[in-house]
């Protein structure tokens, strides 16, 4: 009898794994089992798992061999080919079994489903396993009966109308591509970056938004916002700009921490036991500040920042809410801190003025904070004149704080977004710097340094007596 082979009491081959010798095999040669996806979900290259298991492959390279048949196709071991691969790996440790997937199917699935009997599977997995089980010379129908009957819609769907693709993006437009993907490069460190940010610093050097036509020059209108976003969708489509490079504040997405099974959760809470700890960088200071911006297109950029310095920040989208306010004073009551102190950041056109002015007088009146000192660090007239910021629009002619603006400023207005993301991060960290007791602030450094070597002593120990445990 071949090794590859035992017999049954009912006389019919069974294939015996890890009997044949380890053998080094090119990941090229190994065929995934398309019937891997249809029992099991789909092994993905962005599997949290997958990248912590290539990432230990890296280190260590593959401990256990795959399993695969005499034509290469792995039996055993999907997840250790993808994270190899992952891992840069030209080859990996294989043994084969004595079959040959195209020889007899029946008995492939029943060895693929059999090595995979210990692996963590959802519920949708276990059926899938069952219908191979009862019925194997059905095991392809039933299942896909089963698929069928489980993916039915009871409710009316929308019925999607005619294709439409998109036009392929032309020679005209490479200018224009190409002074997108330059300040996205030059910026590279703040992506993800709102369509405002590229349209306003465009506006320092504009280019024209088609290079056969002379007077297509970008500029601060309707047009030209509207070829920007047209322009950036198809060359994310296209793949010229990344599609994670853009990110859309006024639309958020929720999603939620799911897990295939608590193995999978076990390891990452181990893995971060203990690591979430903030020192309060703040405590020491003799103000309680916070900081105050009036955009989300701008919030991720100063959020940075803020985060450094363990610094709340409210992003308001124009005139604050209440219950904003309201949380902030409640933070600074909570401090124990007799003077507040709000650092600012508003475009600099008449509701922009208004919306510093109006926060802090409503931390002042509406909360009854007398101690309120309110510090505008960006975007001011001085600012203005530093960077030779270009006028990006005139005043609105219905803005009820117009008049005031411009007797004072004129009619010319700027946005936030027209300061570059690093000079907008600058301007944070002196309005920041400017208001700290240095010394103190340090000495909280010093002690968070402290603190983390402490807690990761702590980790090991407690994750090496539940090592012990399980």
């Amino acid at each position: 009898m071949h090794k590859g082979d035992i017999s049954g009491a009912d006389g019919k081959r069974k294939t015996e794994l890890g009997q044949d010798p380890i053998r080094e095999i090119r990941l090229i040669e190994i065929h995934p089992s398309p019937e891997n996806e249809k029992l099991y979900r789909p092994v993905r290259d962005d599997d949290p798992d997958i990248q912590k298991l290539a990432e230990s492959i890296r280190e260590h390279g593959v401990l256990e061999p795959l399993q695969i048949t005499l034509d290469n196709f792995i039996v055993s071991g999907h997840r250790r080919f993808t994270a190899a691969r992952l891992a840069g790996l030209q080859k990996v440790p294989c043994r084969r079994c004595d079959l040959r997937r195209g020889d007899d199917p029946d008995e492939f699935v029943r060895l693929l489903r059999e090595c995979n009997r210990q692996r963590e599977k959802s519920f949708e997995e276990k059926v899938h396993e069952e219908v191979v089980s009862v019925n194997p010379e059905e095991a392809y129908s039933s299942l896909i009966e089963h698929r069928t009957r489980a993916s039915i819609i009871n409710l009316e769907t929308l019925e999607i109308r005619e294709t439409k693709v998109r036009a392929k993006i032309s020679k005209a437009k490479g200018p224009f591509l190409q002074a997108i993907d330059r300040f996205l490069r030059d910026n590279r460190r703040f992506l993800p970056l709102g369509e405002r940010s590229i349209h306003y610093n465009l506006l320092n050097d504009p280019p024209l938004r088609h290079a056969s036509k002379p007077h297509s020059t970008y500029c601060n209108d309707k047009p030209s916002s509207k070829s920007l976003s047209e322009l950036v969708t198809r060359a994310r489509i296209f793949g010229s700009i990344a599609m994670d490079a853009i990110c859309d504040e006024t639309r958020p997405i929720e999603t939620w921490p799911t897990w295939r099974g608590i193995q999978g959760f076990i390891g990452s809470e181990l893995d971060n036991m203990l690591k979430g700890y903030w020192r309060d960088l703040m405590q020491s200071q003799p103000c309680h500040i916070e900081l105050f911006v009036e955009k989300n297109t701008v919030s991720g950029i100063i959020k940075e920042v803020a985060m450094r310095y363990c610094i709340p920040m409210t992003s308001g989208r124009g005139f604050c809410s209440l219950p904003p306010r309201r949380d902030l004073i409640q933070r600074f009551k909570a401090s124990g801190k007799d003077q507040l102190l709000v650092l600012m950041a508003t475009d600099f056109d008449p509701d922009g003025e208004e919306i510093a002015h109006s926060f802090a007088r409503s931390l002042r009146d509406d909360f009854g904070v007398d101690g309120v000192k309110a510090i505008k660090f960006g975007l001011t007239a001085e600012q203005v004149q530093r960077f030779n910021l270009p006028p990006q629009m005139i005043a609105k002619e219905k803005s009820a704080n117009r008049k005031r603006f411009v007797s004072k400023y004129g009619e010319n207005t700027f946005e936030l977004e027209a300061i570059p993301p690093a000079t907008l991060q600058e301007l944070a960290t002196e309005a920041i710097d400017s208001v700290l007791d240095i010394d103190a602030f340090n000495a909280e450094l010093d002690a968070e340094k402290q603190d983390a070597a402490d807690l990761e002593i702590m980790r090991r120990r407690m994750v090496a007596a539940l090592e012990v445990v399980q």
